[in-house]
């Protein structure tokens, strides 16, 4: 069986990345991801605070710091040297540790000096980085073309200063999807990821506080970017990968007939172990054997939307609309 795949230009033996975590962060736990099959790994995140910890230049950038002062106790138990000095050296060992490619990864939300730390991100030997920009909607001040071009001035800075592939992994709030995933690809994204998965608060009503909501995906929540990566890969020119929600090869499946071209895994791994990955892979075997495919070729892109998307929407809401009425 042939499982391979090109991701932000890269070759991957699998389609199956590890996407960014706590489990990342360890040489030992990417080591047996890399024996479990994984096609890739991208690394935990650094955060844009930790390069660019300067309260004042953070508390203009953004008026949320003036909300949450704890962010600046937070960051001045991290060292940006210590921080920096570390993550670099994270590259450095994983890729000496394993023989797929590794992606940096900076969570970021603007479009400062900070850019320029791509460029030690690619002497370290990073094979990609990927951008998880985190512009939060709650300012009724900032516009959505604001917002939009802050994700492509952030995505170009970083390409002037790196000469590896870039993906960008976006949220699904934006006010047209369609629209931003053109922009990025048009800036000169490598690849895509759609979608972030952020927070999701809840309300304890025995104590009346906020609390934390889940912090994994559900299989269910797997259908928001099955419709949109059907949507977009006939359209763009950079690659997709499907995120949030795939927790078998069931999903790894139905994102590479919806034409993706790879697929981020996370909460699957915390909930099954790392060796999950194998699992996977047996169970894509068994699928491609069923239905006679020798590769992923075989089969990715089958199920596509050529049709006029808005337009198949509208007449499905108008089908479950009437549906529930009778």
């Amino acid at each position: 069986m042939d499982f391979t795949t090109t991701y932000m230009g890269l070759g991957l033996r699998t389609p199956i990345i590890a996407g960014s975590s706590g489990l990342t962060k360890s040489i030992g736990l990417i080591k047996r991801m890399a024996d479990s099959g994984a096609g890739a790994v991208i690394l935990k995140s650094l955060f844009e605070e930790q390069l660019v910890q300067d309260p004042k230049a953070l508390s203009e950038q953004d008026e949320m710091y003036f909300r949450y002062p704890e962010v600046f106790e937070y960051l001045d138990k991290f060292p940006v040297e210590d921080g920096v000095e570390a993550y670099l050296n994270l590259i450095q060992e994983a890729k000496e540790a394993v023989n797929i490619p590794v992606i940096a990864s900076i969570n970021c939300i603007s479009a400062t000096e900070w850019t320029s730390f791509a460029r030690e991100i690619t002497k370290a030997g990073a094979d990609g980085l990927e951008l998880n920009i985190a512009i939060y909607p709650f300012n009724k001040n900032v516009d959505s073309q604001t917002i939009e071009d802050t994700y492509i001035k952030i995505l170009k800075g970083v390409k002037e200063n790196t000469g590896i592939p870039v993906s960008v992994k976006i949220g699904n709030n934006f006010t047209n999807i369609y629209r931003i995933t053109n922009r990025l690809d048009e800036a000169g994204a490598d690849a895509l990821v759609l979608f972030n998965r952020f927070s999701r608060p809840d309300i304890d009503i025995q104590t009346l506080k906020p609390v934390s909501g889940s912090t994994m995906s559900s299989p269910q929540e797997i259908t928001e970017s099955l419709k949109w990566i059907s949507i977009l890969s006939p359209e763009l020119k950079c690659s997709l990968a499907g995120a949030t929600g795939i927790h078998n090869a069931g999903g790894i499946i139905k994102q590479l007939l919806a034409g993706a071209d790879a697929v981020q895994v996370t909460s699957t791994l915390y909930q099954h172990g790392i060796e999950y990955i194998g699992k996977m892979i047996d169970d894509l075997v068994a699928w491609m054997k069923k239905f006679g495919y020798s590769s992923i070729g075989d089969f990715k892109n089958l199920m596509v939307r050529n049709e006029d998307a808005a337009a198949l929407e509208r007449v499905e809401f108008m089908k479950k609309t009437v549906g529930e009425v009778e």
